[in-house]
């Protein structure tokens, strides 16, 4: 079927886009379009009408395109040639409005849409600039504050904020073809409009600019598309359309090859692909709605709030039942404040929470999840207390985020409904939602999950048991070659700074003071009995916590902080622990340049990633790069860690971890693909 349609109605040209799911400006909707506009001009049409089926109008270009060789009609020549046809064409909008479908929308001599209907330039997101005119046209239909705004964020605005910046004509009511006509009737309509590409720049600042530069670089934390989309928009102040627009075509070609733009791209993909692991294939998914949670404290109350942010509801079992709803309602007054929710959405989600000490609230729930701290026997002891109570279908999850749910299930009769569903503090904030399969787990339990991930705005991802799961365990291994620097010359703070520079939000040391140092304290400690005595340990954290430095909550851990204050300071005491502990172990210290600690931090993790994968903990590299980007911080435009060693390249990985190796023998177990041998 032809994606683009064009017939003559009430002597209007009506040219109709109906390519699902989403209208996407493909090579056969260009060709598509570009053939409906010469046929209405040839047939001596005065106004036509752009309007698309489906559940939205343009909502961008082909992104599977942008690997590939660009292929005529090209999207700018197209949308040049509807701005130039002698016919005045109206863009009748609905859904999102985004890309590709923006810059239709700018390339039409008038825009109506639906209240409801949302504008953007994404591009910035997949590395790139908007390459058929959005960066040159947007400065010149709202002004180049807000086109830099929008063009540098990749945020997107309502149709009231486009309405009220003059991007739109008129927001109208359904049906919108019947609204466009009338438009087209309308007195609004008798004038002809200068065309977008034709206006004159409202004049900004001197100093715009130069400040926005300073501010967009500062939130890009080194993604560098922000800052090509700025100097594009600020052609616009300096050069016509004509010059601008070329320019701009360019940029957007060339950025499409560049490594932050593929990676971009690949994160874009693998988060469509991640909530389709093979092992849900044949799942159905069981119904839910109520929620029962254990425990009210940090991580319980935010499952709560995220549960009920859902429109779940939920039964909470607290031994203090007012804490568990106070500290849930904290969250949601949070929410509030942010404008997630008005007030009577606030009243709404509270009336659906029960908190009680009594497991009996959970009798008829559908999902149970205890949420208590790291201690074995009470996770065990909760499992027991919520099979007696629970149907015998309901789900029964851990959000343990390092011991075996096998072990915490032991004695739960129907093992196939146990599953883990790992939360990452703050649950109701943070993406990212660990699904843990055991053995036992059926693929309904874990089809219901990913459903459940879904519900809660999440990103779930497929692991299999090992000790910390995907995310953790990778940490451990980032964290120990991390103290094998420290020990052996470098500090936290170059450590820190190297990786922030990487495009981390914070360094492995910033990142334990913020967590808390006794998390990871606790842990060594459990992992002690079974820890290879031939494995290197850096006893350093450890002696920070006996002497209760346990980071931000405490003034002080690797770095001593003010009170009140979440800006960390170097300690002398910390770095003449570093000191007397090299000392003791005769340990020479050495110099580590910036690029060697970003090379060895990331190779330990590309490593660990590749055995996790050779042992069948996660299925796929881009299952850990979404663990990575979404729970760690990992630079989305690097891709993920999997993402970024392909990038640089297996002998470059090696050569890192030779180096690691030789630094810390007999402390490492290498991935099969990274084989020194080889």
């Amino acid at each position: 079927m032809n994606p683009v349609t064009y017939h003559a109605e009430d002597g209007l040209a009506i040219i109709t886009i109906d390519h699902p799911p989403v209208n996407a400006m493909s090579l056969s909707v260009r060709a598509g379009l570009a053939d409906a506009v010469t046929a209405a001009t040839s047939a001596g049409h005065t106004h036509g009408i752009i309007q698309c089926h489906g559940r939205t109008f343009v909502a961008g270009g082909d992104i599977s395109e942008f690997g590939k060789p660009p292929q005529e009609p090209h999207l700018p020549d197209v949308y040049q040639q509807i701005e130039d046809s002698p016919i005045i064409w109206l863009a009748a909008m609905f859904g999102t409005v985004l890309g590709g479908g923006f810059e239709l929308a700018m390339a039409c001599d008038f825009r109506l849409s639906t209240a409801t209907s949302r504008f953007g330039l994404p591009e910035v997101n997949l590395g790139l600039v908007p390459g058929a005119g959005g960066t040159q046209r947007l400065p010149r239909l709202v002004g180049a504050e807000l086109a830099a705004d929008l063009c540098c964020s990749g945020r997107m605005i309502s149709a009231s904020e486009l309405l009220e910046a003059g991007g739109l004509d008129a927001i109208v009511q359904e049906p919108l073809d019947v609204a466009a006509k009338a438009f087209l009737e309308s007195p609004s309509a008798a004038r002809t409009p200068t065309s977008v590409s034709q206006r004159s720049v409202t004049a900004v600042p001197a100093d715009f600019f130069a400040d926005q530069k300073v501010k967009v670089t500062k939130a890009a934390k080194g993604a560098t598309a922000p800052l090509d989309n700025l100097r594009a928009v600020e052609w616009t102040t300096k050069i016509p359309f004509s010059e601008g627009q070329p320019m701009e075509r360019q940029l957007h070609l060339t950025l499409r090859n560049s490594e932050q733009s593929v990676a971009l791209r690949h994160a874009f993909f693998a988060e469509r692909l991640v909530a389709k692991p093979d092992a849900i294939k044949n799942g159905n998914v069981k119904p839910f709605q109520s929620i029962a949670i254990v425990g009210g404290g940090l991580m319980g109350s935010g499952i709560a709030a995220a549960c009920l942010l859902a429109g779940l509801e939920v039964r909470m079992i607290e031994v203090n039942p007012q804490t568990g709803i106070s500290n849930v309602d904290n969250l949601l007054q949070s929410a509030l404040k942010r404008g997630k929710i008005d007030k009577a959405g606030l009243q709404k989600k509270m009336s659906m929470l029960q908190c009680s000490d009594d497991y009996s609230i959970a009798a008829q729930c559908d999902i149970a999840i205890e949420a208590v701290f790291e201690d074995l026997a009470v996770k065990q002891t909760v499992f027991k207390d919520l099979a007696k109570h629970l149907r015998s279908d309901a789900i029964i999850a851990t959000n343990t985020s390092y011991i075996n749910p096998l072990d915490i299930a032991a004695d739960t009769d129907n093992p196939s409904r146990i599953v883990g569903l790992h939360f990452f503090s703050p649950a109701h904030i943070m993406k990212l939602l660990e699904i843990v399969r055991t053995p036992h787990t059926s693929t309904d339990v874990l089809a219901t999950s990913f459903a459940f991930a879904k519900k809660l705005g999440k990103t779930g991802v497929l692991s299999g048991i090992c000790d910390g799961f995907i995310g953790n365990r990778m940490l451990a291994a980032y964290r120990r070659q991390a103290d094998y620097l420290l020990a052996d010359g470098a500090s936290p703070l170059q450590i820190d700074n190297a990786m922030r520079n990487y495009g981390m939000p914070m360094g492995p040391y910033q990142l334990q003071d913020l967590t808390g140092l006794q998390i990871g304290y606790a842990n060594r400690k459990r992992l002690a009995p079974t820890r290879d005595p031939a494995e290197r340990y850096i006893p350093i954290a450890d002696q920070l916590c006996e002497l209760e430095r346990f980071g931000q909550r405490n003034g002080a851990g690797w770095y001593i902080y003010e009170q009140g204050s979440r800006q960390p300071h170097n300690d002398q005491k910390v770095i003449d622990l570093i000191n007397e502990y090299s000392r003791q172990q005769n340990i020479t210290r050495q110099s580590f340049d910036e690029s060697d600690i970003q090379q060895r931090l990331i190779a330990v993790l590309a490593n660990e990633g590749a055995r996790i994968l050779e042992e069948g903990i996660a299925e796929r590299e881009l299952d850990i790069d979404m663990v990575k980007i979404h729970g760690y911080g990992f630079p989305r435009w690097r891709g993920g860690p999997m993402h970024a060693a392909a990038q640089a390249g297996d002998d470059a990985i090696r050569d890192a971890l030779n180096r690691v190796i030789t630094q810390s023998p007999d402390s490492w177990t290498l991935a099969n693909k990274y084989a020194l041998s080889r």
